[in-house]
């Protein structure tokens, strides 16, 4: 199932993936991502119940960028490589 999913979210996981620098990865710093993607997500679920009681649809612009960012940490906190966490903490 891992394997299926690295290769649907390829793109992303690439981009955060390449290089060949070094990096300094701490086991918390994948915890923490992981989190914090979490926490993206549940406000990006609020903003947009908010936006829609509201009646604003100027409001799903947020939605749209907590939501992508939250997945982009889950994405990489779950599935990406060491390098991909140190790289997207900015460790080196």
């Amino acid at each position: 199932m891992k394997k299926l999913l690295r290769k649907i979210f390829l793109p992303i996981l690439r981009t955060f993936e390449s290089g060949e620098e070094e990096y300094t990865y701490k086991e918390s710093h994948r915890k923490i991502l992981l989190v914090v993607g979490a926490l993206f997500l549940i406000l990006s679920i609020a903003s947009a119940a908010i936006a829609i009681s509201a009646s604003q649809m100027g409001g799903l612009i947020p939605f749209l960028v907590f939501f992508l960012v939250g997945l982009v940490c889950v994405i990489v906190g779950s599935l990406g490589s060491n390098r991909a966490v140190a790289k997207i903490w900015g460790s080196k």
